[in-house]
């Protein structure tokens, strides 16, 4: 390549290039505004300089127990202060953040802590028991560290210190730095496993940094909001809003469950601004007892993602004083990285049509460079006619490194140059996407995913079920839920829904579980595939 007259014959230095990382959002929010608040827990108070201060003791902590590049740091626990913590603390010392989805059973944990190999895990108290049966099948077990709660009652300590006790240890002032390449990896975060084990999705410090200041720019985000912490900050890293609070020095207003009775005076007594979620999470709120909004005297502008909001969803979020913000995405793309982008005069228009304009998946965030529905054989663009289906595919730098220690996975995800989703979808004349169907069965019950081929493989070892197949049903508090179609070896012997369902509760995670069961011989191609389309047709006419 010829040179450019514009070339100034000196290469990239600390002077003039600094990889982007998401870790100096904190740093400057500590520089400029020190003593605002950072973080609220119950009677928990921190600023953003006691906060950086504890985050590099931690760090400090950590580098002390040998963690560094490219190690895996553990943690299972809800949104509190020490799960803010160490979005910060563990990439500071250049390793790797593995959050825990703290739903998941001590089967998959075994596996996702064995896979990335985590040399350390945090456990927060009221995980202690299904963490110590993961780590009863581990043959190479970590460094266990407790994280104390006084909302937890009778806890049973595994590690063998506790939290506050090992930030002690550290240094407050401990000099880290950025990484040398923004390519590094920041997160490990584990799919649900569609087809077997889960996959584990690798995102890097550049993808974090843009997709934490994109969230600024998509919602839109004001200097010092409040922001409630409803998103588990295990799922895709809270979507990167740990980073995004600090860019715009709000408030991370902590909880450790979603409860409408803590919910509502929360938003009272913080004036809480913003808050993220699935459906269900709104659907709590706008079926709660009305007496808990007394008193909320402001508007909630909230982030809802997961299967469309429905009509009744949307209405009663506004009539309870939320404001929704439609997003759509993957593990594999950070969390969100479409949005349903609002324009001002759809306010202007009918309940109807707002419901239908703000139920699409949307279009691109403005930090990924693109996305489109493609013919998923010649990735050519399908019409847009909001009718011809193709797939939902994603490039740019919001998309991920690849997927841990599975190359042959990795490269057919990228195929052709763009990240494949499995997500069929139209898109219309607005180039706005809508999701029709999802290609590889996908159910996604209050946010989370849920493959139909695990429950299936679960099905088929009871003794008396001859053929199963699951399909998502539609409901109101969980968006969509597993439906079990079932077709039995005798029906004599009897086998009933309770049955079934209690089978299925004892080998996974109970929210993977069905939720119904039909009995009945399954339909099934002439090759004998099982017509889960006919499936859902049925449940489709009984609803």
């Amino acid at each position: 390549m010829p040179l450019s007259p514009y070339d100034t014959n000196l290469d990239k230095n600390a002077g003039n290039f600094a990889a982007l990382s998401p870790l100096s959002l904190i740093k400057w929010a500590s520089d400029v505004y020190p003593d605002r608040l950072a973080v609220i827990y119950d009677d928990y108070r921190s600023t953003w300089r006691q906060t950086y201060d504890r985050c590099k003791q931690f760090a400090s902590a950590l580098s002390k127990l040998g963690i560094s590049r490219g190690d895996t740091v553990a943690i299972i626990c809800p949104n509190t202060p020490a799960m803010f913590e160490a979005h910060y603390a563990i990439p500071m010392t250049g390793a790797v953040i593995n959050a825990l989805n703290t739903r998941l059973d001590a089967a998959a944990i075994a596996f996702m802590l064995e896979h990335g190999e985590a040399k350390v895990v945090f456990v927060d108290a009221e995980f202690s028991e299904v963490m110590a049966d993961a780590l009863s099948r581990l043959n190479k077990k970590p460094v266990v560290i407790d994280i104390e709660d006084r909302n937890v009652n009778d806890s049973n300590p595994i590690g063998t210190i506790g939290y506050e006790q090992f930030l002690k240890s550290g240094d407050p002032n401990y000099d880290w730095s950025l990484p040398d390449d923004e390519w590094d990896a920041i997160a490990l975060s584990y799919t649900s496993g569609t087809t077997g084990d889960p996959k584990g999705v690798v995102t890097h410090h550049r993808g974090a940094y843009l997709n934490a200041l994109g969230n600024i720019v998509t919602w839109p985000m004001p200097h010092f909001p409040r922001y409630l912490w409803t998103l588990p900050m295990f799922h895709c890293n809270g979507w990167c809003f740990p980073w995004t609070v600090a860019a715009v020095v709000g408030t991370n207003v902590c909880l450790r469950r979603v409860d409408p009775g803590v919910i509502f005076p929360l938003i009272k007594e913080h004036n809480v601004s913003h808050m993220c979620g699935a459906p269900i999470v709104y659907n709590m709120l706008i079926n709660a007892p009305e007496a808990l909004r007394d008193g909320i005297l402001h508007r909630v502008k909230g982030m809802i993602a997961g299967a469309a909001p429905p009509k009744a969803v949307i209405e009663g979020a506004e009539k309870i004083g939320i404001d929704l913000t439609h997003v759509y995405g993957l593990t594999e793309v950070y969390g969100p990285a479409s949005v349903c982008a609002q324009h001002p005069e759809w306010e202007e228009q009918g309940v109807d049509t707002r419901v239908q304009k703000n139920g699409r998946q949307g279009v691109r965030y403005i930090v990924q460079e693109g996305m489109d529905v493609l013919d998923p054989e010649t990735l050519q663009p399908v019409p847009r006619d909001g009718e011809t289906i193709g797939e939902i595919f994603f490039r740019g730098n919001i998309v991920m490194k690849g997927y841990l220690k599975n190359p042959k996975a990795t490269q057919a995800a990228f195929e052709g140059g763009w990240f494949h989703t499995g997500d069929l979808a139209v898109i219309d004349q607005e180039g706005y996407v809508k999701i029709k169907d999802r290609s590889k069965d996908i159910i996604i019950s209050g946010g989370e995913n849920i493959s139909t081929i695990e429950i299936e493989d679960v099905l088929f070892t009871h003794p008396n079920v001859l053929a199963a197949a699951v399909v998502a049903k539609a409901d109101e508090k969980w968006g969509e839920v597993p439906c079990a179609f079932v077709e039995l070896k005798n029906a004599d012997i009897e086998t009933t829904e309770t049955e079934i369902i209690d089978f299925c509760r004892e080998r996974m995670a109970r929210f993977k579980c069905p939720k119904a069961v039909v009995f009945g011989s399954l339909p099934k191609t002439s090759t004998g595939k099982i017509q889960k389309n006919v499936l859902r047709e049925r449940l489709l006419s009984q609803s």
